[in-house]
């Protein structure tokens, strides 16, 4: 007999407007399953049975009375633990916010209350989500639900990893140089990266406009539907993409055939002297192969590294870890107290450079690249998912910074030009674990990305694979 864990979020959302199994029913059964596997797992920080509760009783009340068409009424979505949920605590995965409780909502979260959906807890992450691993001070590292003795990456690993393990049906995340895609891509998952200005990223400012919210899920239309969820524009938002035609939905376009699209295939990431693992350039290919058998256009063309981009997101990156206030910087990891002391050798004037120049590369590609092509094919990582602490390295934070940089060379680039993208777990090697392909597309494009993505899916499924922490 199917457990109710096993079907996909539509399919649980289903259940709940058919009566075959209410919100509060939901509810209790992933609370269960927290309480009886998280301890292996690590995938949440704060567990929020009271508030989960009362949010299924109020889906219950709005079932009743008809009054929530959201496609996600009653399934439960946990919140990553960068973004404030009023009355709950945020640490931002650092020890110097560990007693830290949210006064507001983001507005994120505000689309989340009035879609119905319940919010179980809070998901690791690792410190102000700099990293691209899930471990930090306040908890043990989140393990993949694929190996446990290995990372789900990061920096949403832990709503990846609780999506990957059943803990929840989907999960939001935010990614700003591959925070979703890099889990996404570890844990076997869905994780969609919107085009910058898609969903609000209020009502705390963007000053460099590399972070956006999106969704991660087993199957593409689930993560469709909390896209849809999760976007619009709020009051004093500075960016906004532009929207969907009146009353289509990105769920829709889940079910729709993208048509016969050219693709641009490169494997050269920006990351200057990086080459791939074998298993992912395997899993590259084979994408390109399949993509080429549903009959789209792949060329495959030699992009040059760029070090000035990455000079430039190294920059920001030391900027925006100074932003948060932290009174005892002794209690910070190293990794975070490194960038921190870097960002005050970023005069203003190379910061705004640096902003400026991620501006230009988004304009020359939407200029040149997608003047011929539609979609970007790439490796989503650039290496396997690593085993636990293989990543950190506390002694030197910029031997650290370089083995991130290598893991993760693909992802940055739709950050930094603002551009939507997708990680599709179309592949696992011969030792088990998922490996990711990446498909980017011109700024608003996300209705193409889910179409083709749901093609791949269809052509080849993943969602009926179970990980070892199931």
């Amino acid at each position: 007999m199917t457990e109710i864990h096993e079907l996909s979020a539509l399919e649980q959302a289903a259940a709940v407007r058919k009566r075959e199994v209410s919100p509060r029913e939901l509810t209790e059964h992933y609370l269960d399953r927290i309480a009886g596997l998280d301890h292996e797992v690590g995938a949440y920080l704060t567990v929020v049975p009271e508030l989960a509760r009362a949010q299924a009783a109020a889906a219950e009340t709005a079932l009743r009375d008809d009054t929530c068409s959201s496609p996600l009424l009653g399934v439960p979505v946990p919140v990553k633990d960068l973004t404030a949920v009023e009355g709950v605590r945020c640490t931002f995965g650092s020890l110097a916010y560990a007693e830290h409780v949210a006064s507001w909502d983001d507005h994120v979260v505000t689309r989340l209350r009035e879609a119905g959906t319940i919010m179980l807890g809070k998901t690791n992450t690792p410190e102000f989500a700099l990293p691209c691993y899930t471990e930090n001070r306040l908890a043990p590292p989140t393990r993949n639900p694929w190996d446990p003795t290995r990372s789900p990456g990061g920096s949403s690993g832990g709503s990846a990893a609780a999506v990957a393990a059943g803990l929840a049906p989907i999960a939001h995340g935010t990614d700003a140089g591959g925070s979703i895609r890099i889990p996404a891509s570890a844990c076997g998952l869905v994780g969609i990266k919107p085009s910058r200005g898609r969903v609000s990223n209020g009502p705390s400012a963007d000053v460099a406009g590399l972070s956006v919210h999106g969704p991660l899920a087993r199957t593409v239309a689930d993560a469709a539907a909390l896209l849809d969820v999760m976007s619009g524009p709020a009051p004093g938002d500075s960016r906004t993409a532009l929207a969907l035609p009146a009353g289509e939905t990105f769920l829709e376009h889940a079910r729709r055939e993208p048509g016969s699209l050219r693709v641009a295939a490169m494997l050269q990431p920006m990351v200057p002297g990086v080459a791939p693992h074998p298993d992912c350039t395997d899993g590259y290919r084979r994408t390109a192969l399949l993509l080429d058998a549903l009959g789209h256009r792949v060329t495959e063309l030699d992009a040059p590294s760029d070090p000035l981009l990455v000079e430039a997101f190294s920059d920001v990156l030391a900027v925006l870890s100074a932003l948060p206030s932290v009174p005892d910087e002794s209690v910070l990891m190293p990794f975070t107290r490194s960038l921190r002391a870097g960002a005050a050798s970023v005069p203003g004037a190379r910061f705004a450079q640096a902003v400026s120049l991620f501006h230009e590369a988004g304009q020359r590609l939407a200029d040149t690249l997608f003047a011929e092509y539609d979609v970007i094919l790439s490796p989503t990582l650039g290496q396997l998912p690593g085993l636990i602490g293989a990543l950190r390295d506390d002694g030197d934070p910029t031997a650290e910074f370089a083995a991130m940089a290598a893991f993760m060379p693909y992802t940055p680039l739709a950050n930094i030009t603002g551009l939507p993208s997708v990680n599709v777990p179309l592949h696992w090697n011969s030792e088990g674990l998922p490996v990711g392909s990446m498909l980017t597309a011109r700024h608003g494009a996300e209705p193409l990305l889910i179409s083709l993505a749901a093609q791949l899916e269809a052509a080849q499924p993943w969602s009926g694979r179970r990980p070892a922490l199931w």
